[in-house]
């Protein structure tokens, strides 16, 4: 038992050993592809929170008017 579970380990580790090897032939033009289309996804997820913050502040301020509205109506009886 110990020996197979020594086997997949090695197995395991010089799988994981090679992937790498790849991704240091990656060339300067195709980095700079991924580097623009990470900072567009973070510019896109950053305006979308933006987009979700202001509208909720609407709905915060439209509530506080309307709570300042009603209580109004009751002092003015």
């Amino acid at each position: 038992m110990k020996r197979i579970a020594a086997f997949i380990l090695l197995v395991a580790l010089s799988v994981a050993g090679a992937i790498p090897a790849q991704g240091q032939r990656i060339s300067v033009a195709e980095n700079e592809r991924q580097s623009r289309k990470e900072i567009k996804k973070q510019q896109k997820m950053l305006n979308k929170a933006n987009k979700k913050q202001r509208k909720t502040m609407k709905k915060y301020e439209k509530a506080q008017r309307k709570a300042a509205k009603k209580a109004n109506r009751r002092y003015r009886k």
